[in-house]
């Protein structure tokens, strides 16, 4: 008994699949990759091969591999029929009703149709087309490539420019409205900040990303810079990363663990609203059950904890930094500056390889595509590592000088590149603060 095999598949579409996979014993296994100009000459020599060499069972994984249409996929069916050859497909299941056989036909059709679409899409971004649908906002479709529109480029450049400032989404989408008009929700500008459309890059349906396809909004440095301010919102609580004050979201009450807000008090005596006095507390919120014998924890004075942050964060903050051990940053850079160089010489080569006729073009745009894949990967590692020395900051930092000059926006920028939380530990009366840094 002869078993053979064929295996039909797009590269640009999938990984091309192990020939080894039926689990059958398997005669010979016959291979074609999907081109524009190669037909499918293993199909071929299948068909001939069977002619001299009956074989008994052809197995496949699923019959729209056997032709580009419904017409080719029956008339090979049908010469393989006629020489007495059973084809099994072990991924589709054939109709066993002569009811069932139209609509096993046409669902043959809807996956040819879908494939026909799909490979279209794939010839694109191999090219490194722009995806279909609407360019994003900032940017104009132009011959399938973006570029940038001049009357509302400015508007997103400014949106990640007031975000980089202050660190908060809603501040920034609050800030268009007011200076430009433009409304958008706090999800949109949630989205504007992870594009990688506006960082100069495409991202494609199946997650790759290719890297300096078209003029950025926003440079390298900015984006990284983006991603980690986005990382470090993600450990605060819902929306303290747009409050006014700089402990927002940082302090918490070690003896109830409760979370601690700020609460605003006016001088109510004050006939004038503008010249009302405030005051400001830090109030735990969940402090419904106390500890045993002791009394409900109560406000304390948002000034005085502010006050003995900065103090503490002056005095300890070099002593954390010292005591942790910190990666080989510059290391791990020329790691991965190294093989950044190394693809971008194999990809300056493809030109004169095709040149020379080493490569069609076919196979020099694939391996143009996997290679641009690959660099903006590393770039993207590249941008993630810390861009300043930890040590050398932190003596900056530990000037207490340094904190009082800076407005609150900016006091909790800075807060929240050092500090994970700040715990209130009550004494009584007495009270003193722990700092548990991010490191």
């Amino acid at each position: 008994m002869r078993i053979v095999a064929y295996l039909y598949s797009d590269p640009l579409l999938e990984t091309t699949p192990d020939p080894t996979l039926w689990g059958w014993e398997i005669d010979r296994v016959y291979q074609d990759l999907a081109t524009e100009k190669t037909p499918r000459m293993e199909l071929q020599q299948l068909l001939s091969d069977c002619q001299t060499k009956p074989a008994e069972y052809l197995l496949i994984r699923r019959l729209e591999e056997l032709g580009d249409s419904m017409e080719d996929v029956r008339d090979r069916l049908s010469h393989l029929e006629s020489l007495n050859v059973k084809v099994i497909s072990i991924e589709s299941t054939e109709p066993n009703l002569q009811s069932e056989f139209l609509n096993f036909l046409q669902q043959l059709q809807r996956n040819q149709q879908s494939r026909r679409i799909r490979q279209g899409h794939a010839r694109n971004r191999v090219k490194a087309l722009a995806p279909p649908g609407k360019a994003p906002y900032g940017y104009r479709r132009s011959r399938n490539r973006y570029l940038l529109d001049r009357s509302t480029a400015p508007v997103v450049k400014e949106f990640f420019e007031r975000f980089l400032l202050f660190g908060s989404v809603r501040g920034a989408v609050r800030y268009l409205e007011k200076q430009y008009g433009k409304k958008i929700s706090v999800s949109t500008g949630s989205r504007w900040l992870t594009n990688p459309v506006y960082r100069g890059d495409l991202e494609y349906q199946n997650g790759d990303v290719l890297s300096d396809t078209h003029t950025a909004i926003i440079s390298r440095d900015e984006a990284a810079q983006v991603d980690r301010l986005l990382r470090r919102n993600r450990r605060l609580p819902s929306r303290t990363a747009s409050a006014p004050r700089s402990l927002a979201g940082l302090v918490r009450c070690k003896m109830c663990h409760s979370p601690m807000t700020i609460a605003r008090v006016t001088q109510s005596r004050s006939s004038r609203r503008k010249n009302a006095k405030e005051y400001l507390y830090l109030r735990p919120t969940q402090c419904s059950n106390p500890c045993s014998n002791q009394p409900k924890c109560k406000a304390i004075a948002y000034d005085a904890i502010l006050q003995r942050t900065i103090e503490q964060i002056c005095e300890e903050l070099p002593r954390a930094v010292s005591g942790v051990e910190l990666p080989d940053v510059e290391g791990i850079k020329q790691k991965i500056g190294s093989a950044i160089a190394q693809k971008q010489a194999i990809l300056d080569q493809i030109p004169s390889l095709l040149e020379r006729g080493v490569l069609d073009l076919e196979t020099a745009d694939l391996r143009q595509y996997n290679l641009r894949a690959e660099l903006a990967e590393l770039q993207g590692k590249l941008a993630q590592l810390p861009p300043v020395n930890l040590s050398a900051i932190a003596q900056t930092v530990s000037i207490p000088q340094f904190w009082f000059d800076l407005s609150e926006s900016e006091r909790r920028f800075y807060f929240r590149e050092f500090i994970r939380q700040v715990e209130l530990i009550r004494e009584g009366a007495e009270w003193e603060l722990e700092l548990n840094f991010i490191f």
